[in-house]
């Protein structure tokens, strides 16, 4: 626990600056990995009604936007969109973006929302900084309707990396952390992100441990030289 709970801190301490390095650093490549994240999901849900999506590990909010703004366009009427993540300074910056949406401060393993409530549930850059991954994994189970789906990005380990991935894997281990600490003046957060990675699964055994909290997989697939990955997944 206090692993996480320094984790929780460090997230505190760059959420003034957060948005600017992410821009920064993914030179906003991320945003049409998650425009495409909330598209295949409306797509595999098919439904034109959905009473309630959470994000987790919501951060400031820009995933819970672009769940929104993705409704508008797929013409499907969504009525509560939910933020969780246990990051107060993380939070209050999406309170101040997104004044409309509905926030919890609350880790991934203990979401306040009633069991089988929730069409759609995702977590954004959220699951490697949590801990106990797998009790994470069955309470998005929990809280998931029956056909309900997980949504994931993430940034996986790759053990056989290709010439591409290698030079993925240079950029943020050697100039990632440099500009995030710039911008952030917290340079150990920032090398913290290749670091977290490294320490992270990959995305074979992020499908198992998806399997093993009851969930079916209906899409995975990597982005950008593999630097990100998305997984789909249905609650069985």
């Amino acid at each position: 626990m206090e692993k996480q709970e320094k984790i929780v801190s460090m997230f505190d301490d760059i959420a003034p600056t957060y948005d600017t390095a992410n821009r920064v650093m993914s030179m906003g490549v991320d945003k049409s990995w998650r425009r495409k994240a909330c598209d295949l999901a409306y797509e595999f849900y098919a439904n034109e009604s959905i009473d309630k999506i959470v994000d987790v590990a919501c951060g400031t909010g820009d995933m819970m936007d672009f769940w929104k703004k993705r409704s508008i366009s797929n013409g499907i009427a969504v009525g509560e969109i939910v933020g969780v993540d246990p990051s107060k300074g993380m939070v209050g910056v999406a309170r101040e973006k997104y004044p409309k949406f509905n926030y919890h401060i609350s880790t991934a393993t203990q979401i306040p929302l009633q069991d089988s409530s929730a069409d759609i549930l995702s977590i954004t850059y959220g699951i490697r900084n949590v801990v106990e991954r797998e009790a994470a994994l069955r309470e998005f189970n929990r809280v998931l309707k029956q056909g309900g789906l997980v949504v994931i990005l993430e940034f996986m380990k790759n053990e056989t990396p290709s010439l591409l991935g290698k030079i993925r894997d240079f950029y943020m281990s050697n100039i990632l952390p440099k500009i995030g600490g710039f911008i952030s003046k917290n340079l150990e957060a920032y090398e913290y992100l290749p670091n977290s990675i490294e320490d992270f699964s990959t995305v074979e055994n992020m499908k198992k441990e998806l399997e093993a909290a009851a969930f079916e997989i209906v899409y995975t697939k990597s982005f950008s030289m593999d630097i990100s990955t998305l997984l789909i997944a249905r609650k069985r």
